[in-house]
């Protein structure tokens, strides 16, 4: 099977970085996500990546803090993930640019759209860091967003969790796979796809997601390769 998706989104939370650690980064599992990343590039796929930032900061969660401080430690957070798969990935000589949505020149370009389209377009893996640069709005949304920006034919959810259910499966062993969803369907039950944010962003520009697990980072070829892994929305 052919490649079927030409320019994707991949979204990948700062939990899947840490493997079994649960937090930090583990060298490991960021070498086998980004070994697939480059076989997809050298098939041709051009990948942007928006990297959540869990591992290091999960806003603030027990903490007695302003939310908007918070969340400016979050964007923080996504850019350390964002150098340490820039990094991985120029290892495997993947060229590789680093975009934040916050002003950092001194290690990263500042996101300008036209640009990264001009970096897909050479071949290069964009990396958006910073999320969206405000405060209240998600990665998930961030992936939404500039997954429309530069014209994405899919946004590809990598998760813990292999697919989308009616409840958490590590909970309920009686849990329900859904093989295919509608925007409205992900909306009215309130199923942990993304926030409501993101996929109303995602059903008004008519983007694709597929969710799947991370588990096995193949996946991701799988995925972009049109395999029917995990859930699709649209």
């Amino acid at each position: 099977m052919g490649v079927k998706y030409k320019r994707v989104l991949l979204k990948i939370s700062g939990e899947a970085l840490a493997g079994g650690k649960g937090t930090g980064l583990c060298e490991e599992t960021i070498g086998k996500i980004t070994d697939v990343i480059k076989d997809c590039v050298d098939e041709g796929v051009e990948i942007a990546i928006v990297v959540g930032g869990g591992n290091f900061w999960r806003g603030r969660t027990g903490q007695n803090m302003d939310r908007t401080r918070a969340d400016h430690m979050g964007m923080l957070a996504t850019v350390i993930n964002a150098l340490a798969l820039c990094d991985a990935l120029e290892q495997r000589n993947v060229p590789t640019r680093v975009q934040t949505a916050i002003e950092m020149r001194a290690i990263a370009e500042p996101y300008i759209r036209g640009k990264a389209e001009r970096h897909l377009d050479k071949g290069r893996v964009v990396i958006f860091g910073c999320g969206t640069g405000n405060p209240y709005f998600s990665t998930d949304t961030t992936a939404a967003l500039r997954a429309a920006e530069i014209g994405a034919d899919i946004i590809l959810l990598a998760k813990k969790v292999d697919a989308v259910y009616d409840s958490d499966p590590n909970i309920n062993k009686d849990a329900v796979k859904f093989d295919k969803l509608t925007y409205i369907d992900v909306l009215n039950r309130g199923l942990g796809v993304m926030d409501s944010t993101a996929t109303s962003l995602c059903m008004d520009n008519h983007i694709p997601i597929r969710v799947f697990g991370l588990d096995d980072p193949v996946n991701i070829r799988r995925a972009i390769h049109g395999e029917e892994i995990g859930t699709i929305v649209k």
